[in-house]
C-alpha cells in the first residue's frame, strides 16, 4: 500500500485529501510507452476514409504505403484535432467516427438516419461509445464489416509508420522508448505492494503487438510481478475503457477510492472519475489543450514526467 497525500502543489489540479492505493490501472502508449506513435496515423486513416469512404482496396498493401508516406506529413485540421480529443477510446470507436463521417459527407451511401449520424458523431468527438438509440440493419451490417477491417489497416500503416523500427530499436535502447520516470514510478508502486495493471486499446495478444512492446521495454508481466496483468480489446468487439476498468475493478473487488488510474486519454481518466479513483495525467507541459481537457474531466494530477519533485512529495 502507498499513500498519496494532497500538498497543495503545483502537479495538483484537483484535490484529493489522503488516499491509500492499493491497485493501479495504467494506460500504455503515452502514459508509459514512446513506442507507438499513433496521432499521424490515425489521422491520415480517419482522413482518408472520411474523404473517401473504403471503395475497392481502400486496405490494400499499395494504400498502406502511400497512407505510411503521407502520415505526418502535412495538417489535417478535423482529424488531427479528432485524434487528440479521442486518445484513449477503443480503436473501433475511431474507426466508426470516421465511416460515420464518410457517410455524413455523401462519400458512403448507406440507409440511415442522417440526423441520428450526426449526433453519434459528436458524441464520439466527446468521449462516447455506447448510444442507446439503434442504428439501421444496414448501418449495423456495414460498420460490423469494416470497423474491425479499418483497424487492421490502420495498424499496418501504423507498423510501417514507426511501430516495427521502433520496437528494433527498443530491443537494443528500451530506455529511448520510455517515459521519464516511468520505470521507477512502476517499481516503487511494486515494492509498496500496489498491483499494477496494464489496460489498452490495443488488441492484446501474448507475445505479439502491444504484448511483445511492453516486455521488451523490460516491463514483466504475470501474477507476482511489476505487471499483474495487461487487459486490451479484441478485432472485432467493442469494448469501453471504462466498461474494462470496472470489470477488474469487480474481479479485485476494489474500492475505487484505494485505485490509482494513470493515463493520457480521456477515456482512462473519465474512468478513473466515474469510479471515485485517484487520477493522474501524464501529458507534456506544452499539451495545454488536454491539460485543460484533463482538469476539467476530473483528474486530480498532471505529470510530465514521474521524476518530477512535486510529484514525488505526493507519496508517503
Amino acid at each position: 500500500m502507498i499513500k498519496f497525500v494532497d500538498t497543495g502543489s503545483p502537479s495538483v489540479i484537483g484535490s484529493f485529501g489522503e488516499r491509500e492505493i492499493l491497485y493501479a490501472f495504467h494506460d500504455i502508449d503515452g502514459t508509459h510507452s514512446l513506442i507507438r506513435d499513433w496521432p499521424p496515423v490515425m489521422s491520415i486513416v480517419l482522413h482518408y476514409v472520411s474523404e473517401n469512404g473504403v471503395p475497392d482496396g481502400y486496405d490494400s498493401d499499395e494504400q498502406v504505403k502511400k497512407l505510411v508516406d503521407l502520415a505526418g506529413t502535412e495538417p489535417l485540421p478535423e482529424t488531427d484535432s479528432f485524434c487528440i480529443e479521442s486518445a484513449g477510446l477503443s480503436a473501433l470507436t475511431q474507426m466508426e467516427w470516421a465511416i460515420r463521417r464518410a457517410i455524413d459527407k455523401g462519400h458512403i451511401t448507406v440507409p440511415c438516419d442522417k440526423e441520428q449520424n450526426r449526433r453519434k458523431i459528436e458524441m464520439i468527438r466527446k468521449g462516447e461509445e455506447i448510444f442507446e438509440d439503434p442504428d439501421t440493419a444496414e448501418m449495423t451490417a456495414f460498420l460490423t464489416v469494416h470497423t474491425p477491417r479499418l483497424f487492421k489497416f490502420y495498424e499496418k500503416v501504423l507498423n510501417g509508420f514507426c511501430r516495427d523500427k521502433n520496437l528494433e530499436i527498443a530491443k537494443k535502447d528500451p530506455d529511448r522508448f520510455i517515459v521519464s520516470g516511468s520505470k521507477e514510478f512502476l517499481s516503487m508502486l511494486y515494492e509498496k505492494g500496489v498491483k499494477n495493471y496494464f489496460v489498452t486499446g490495443a488488441v492484446v495478444e501474448k507475445g505479439m503487438g502491444m504484448h511483445e512492446e511492453v516486455e521488451t521495454l523490460g516491463f514483466e508481466i504475470g501474477s507476482g510481478k511489476i505487471v499483474e496483468d495487461l487487459i486490451g480489446s479484441t478485432w472485432t468487439d467493442k469494448i469501453p475503457k471504462d466498461q474494462i476498468m470496472e470489470k477488474l475493478l469487480r474481479t479485485l473487488g476494489a474500492d475505487g477510492k484505494n485505485v490509482l488510474v494513470v493515463g493520457d486519454g480521456r477515456s482512462e481518466i473519465s474512468a478513473g472519475v466515474k469510479m471515485g479513483a485517484l487520477c493522474v495525467s501524464r501529458l507534456e507541459k506544452t499539451d495545454t489543450f488536454r491539460r485543460n481537457l484533463h482538469k476539467t474531466l476530473g483528474s486530480n494530477i498532471v505529470v510530465e514526467s514521474y521524476l518530477e519533485e512535486d510529484f514525488q512529495a505526493l507519496m508517503k
